[in-house]
């Protein structure tokens, strides 16, 4: 699908996400090698926009599986639809059937959720099965995960192994607020996303917020560099420098301490970064 990593950082690039030459690697033996790849990084560094941007390239659907504690492998995996089990039941009774346990759990009553649609993606093309945010789920559903990563199937008691036909491309991403079991490590590769430059983040504010324009946006990129230099309870990504220069371009405000304080909030998201940043807004404005 990807003649070479040059291609796939020029498709990235087309879809508006610009990749540096290591995530593009990453990115590119992941599609190759039909192996897991896990993106770890600081909250909004790009890590899921990377996937998104991943199958638009590919042309190929973008499934989703947010994870969060408490997650069951059901949840991620299969439901059975019950109202229409027990519509069925209503139905052959009507007619004086039994039904039978077979026929209420046949594959037209399953409701697929997102590991099972990717498993079972049709193709011609893989799907990218986005599995967001793991380092949020128990260690029992990262278990769950072996045998969808190690052998892209995964078994429901009912029907048996399903196994894919068309493999999908896993892109697993992780803000590392708990260290992850070694044995899903050595499933994935794996790429560290950090904070890109100064300049870089004025090229995606250019790209992602076109009408902001092109002094706005590095006003903005170097304004975010300084309060990364701050030390705030959450610093900012490139996902806040975004809404940021979203915000100031909406409101057609120019480039002051007095337009910059009004929009924190667009940026920075706890009481006490706001203030921190307060005491230096002459500074973070220069």
């Amino acid at each position: 699908m990807i003649e070479d990593v040059e291609a796939l950082v020029a498709g990235l690039d087309g879809q508006g996400y610009l990749a540096e030459e290591g995530l593009g690697t990453a990115l590119f033996l992941a599609v190759r090698l039909r192996q897991p790849i896990l993106l770890e990084g600081e909250p909004g560094v790009g890590k899921t926009a990377a996937a998104g941007a991943l199958a638009s390239t590919l042309d190929t659907p973008l499934i989703r599986l947010q994870c969060y504690e408490g997650l069951s492998a059901a949840e991620a995996l299969y439901e059975w639809n019950y109202p229409r089990q027990l519509l069925g039941i209503r139905l052959a009774e009507a007619r004086g059937e039994t039904p039978r346990e077979a026929d209420l759990f046949a594959p037209e009553y399953l409701l697929r959720r997102p590991l099972l649609a990717a498993i079972e993606h049709p193709g011609p093309r893989p799907a990218v099965l986005l599995i967001d945010e793991i380092d949020r789920a128990d260690d029992e559903f990262e278990a769950f995960l072996f045998e969808l990563l190690a052998e892209g199937a995964v078994t429901i008691p009912e029907l048996g192994t399903r196994r894919a036909v068309v493999p999908p491309i896993v892109v697993l991403t992780s803000n590392r607020t708990r260290d992850l079991h070694d044995a899903l490590l050595r499933r994935c590769l794996y790429h560290w996303i950090g904070y890109p430059d100064q300049a870089r983040v004025a090229a995606i504010i250019r790209r992602r917020v076109p009408a902001a324009g092109a002094p706005l946006a590095e006003r903005v990129a170097g304004a975010v560099s300084k309060l990364r230099g701050l030390e705030l309870v959450k610093p900012p990504g490139v996902a806040e420098a975004i809404s940021w220069a979203n915000a100031l371009q909406l409101l057609g405000l120019g480039w002051d301490s007095g337009s910059a304080g009004m929009t924190l909030g667009a940026v920075l998201k706890y009481r006490e970064d706001e203030e921190a940043a307060r005491a230096l807004l002459a500074d973070i404005t220069g």
